[in-house]
């Protein structure tokens, strides 16, 4: 499947809504938790067991990624969104018989392993071709994709809870769920398989830059620079602070205010969880666009100098105010999402466009490490301060003062980050006035 190349007077701003359409269906992944109670009842499952398709599904996330990213620079954009369709959606499928049959390892291997190949290959489908078509705004562009991965559970979340309710929510029910998921999910990720298209030039915009221009490095050169393993730790240390108040955001608000005259209720942890999703929907494209007018580490230090920030206003005074909780709170959420959508831009300042699909690719492995690592710090910490009789706020204080050491180790690893050596470069790809001179328009 060659790539296919954009006609005469194809408008860039085409390329945005493709990415979308497989960022928003991924996003799911997010919405996970909704299926979580059902199957337990169903099934019979622990808390632990039900975590376990969510849990395997970003762990392929971040392998498929890694071993996948140069088979995705390869063969272009099309090729991995049509890759990404057949696996996500296959997943649900093979889910949907698992529940049907009520044979639980097949939701694992459906969902987890085979959707989660699909998370992983659509995730980073559309960066290289989002970078190419726009080397001017590369923040912005990749911002734009992947805010649809941060708000794809803000659209399945109430889509999937409403399914529960007209199909029930036995194993037949969650059967038919996980169905309508896979067939309208292979529909809308469809639509961008069919609408991508590569630049026909290296300059798709003409008074702008090219995506040739500057280093580029090779994905195999590039894990071999200290700039990766710098930006690879700085990429942990930022997702880690994030998860670990959106992995536990409802009992955490709750403790913090149990104590006082104003305690939370249920309904409104869920309505602080739902302002946690937008808040890391908006950091994803406002503070990447943001960053391509002040510069990717700049924004960096603001993400990790200023989260701590945050993180060490909720340990000392947060349980003395609401707002304050929650605005430091929402803070920190979009500094994580924003670190998600910058770091591709951040990839492509330093090692070119060549093959940052590819780089990245091997990055996400910092999310998969930070999804294991966050979580961990916070609920172990607070699992053994609970039982030593400590209560309420007691209970996070030294897991924020953790986060607030990593940050500042993220921090001093931005600083490092220095251009690459010359050793390390390839030979500047030829520009190319017309791809169509190198390959067949297909549509």
């Amino acid at each position: 499947m060659s790539p296919p190349v954009a006609p005469p007077g194809w408008s860039r701003w085409l390329v945005p809504p493709a990415a979308l359409s497989v960022h928003l269906s991924i996003g799911q992944a997010y919405a996970w938790s909704v299926y979580k109670p059902p199957l337990e009842s169903a099934l019979d499952l622990s808390g632990t067991q039900s975590a376990l398709p969510f849990q395997l599904g970003i762990v392929m996330l971040g392998l498929s990624a890694a071993f996948g990213g140069t088979l995705v620079e390869r063969n272009g954009p099309r090729w991995a969104m049509t890759v990404a369709l057949i696996c996500f959606s296959s997943g649900f499928l093979i889910a949907s018989l698992g529940a049907a049959t009520e044979q639980y390892w097949l939701i694992v291997f459906g969902y987890g392993f085979v959707g989660g190949i699909g998370l992983g290959i659509g995730y980073i489908s559309p960066v290289s071709t989002l970078i190419k078509w726009f080397p001017d705004r590369p923040g912005m562009a990749t911002g734009i994709a992947i805010m649809g991965f941060g708000g794809g559970a803000l659209i399945a979340s109430p889509w999937s809870t409403q399914m529960l309710k007209s199909f029930g929510s036995d194993s037949s029910g969650i059967a038919k769920a996980f169905l309508v998921h896979g067939l309208t999910y292979a529909v809308f990720m469809s639509l961008g398989v069919l609408l991508v298209r590569v630049p026909r030039t290296e300059k798709p915009v003409a008074s702008g830059p090219s995506s040739l221009d500057g280093v580029q490095v090779s994905a195999r050169n590039a894990v071999r620079t200290p700039q990766f393993w710098c930006l690879w730790v700085v990429l942990c240390m930022n997702v880690t602070a994030g998860i670990g108040i959106l992995e536990k955001a409802a009992p955490m608000i709750t403790d913090f205010f149990a104590d006082t005259s104003t305690p939370v209720s249920v309904s409104a942890a869920a309505g602080f969880v739902a302002l946690l999703s937008a808040a890391n929907m908006a950091g994803r494209i406002g503070w990447s666009s943001t960053s391509d007018l002040i510069g990717r580490k700049n924004i960096y230090r603001v993400y990790l100098g200023v989260g701590a920030l945050m993180y060490a206003l909720i340990a000392w005074f947060g349980d003395s105010s609401k707002p304050l909780f929650i605005l430091c709170a929402l803070v920190i959420l979009s500094f994580y999402g924003g670190g998600f959508a910058t770091i591709p831009a951040y990839l492509k300042d330093l090692f070119g466009s060549y093959q940052v699909g590819a780089i990245h690719g091997r990055l996400l492995t910092a999310w998969s490490t930070a999804g294991v690592l966050g979580p961990l710090i916070v609920n172990w910490i607070a699992d053994h301060q609970e039982a030593a009789g400590k209560h309420g706020s007691s209970l996070y204080g030294l897991s924020f003062l953790i986060m607030i050491g990593l940050l500042a180790v993220g921090f001093v690893a931005n600083e490092l980050v220095r251009p690459v050596h010359v050793r390390h470069h390839i030979p500047a790809p030829r520009e190319a006035v017309d791809v169509e001179q190198q390959q067949p328009e297909s549509a």
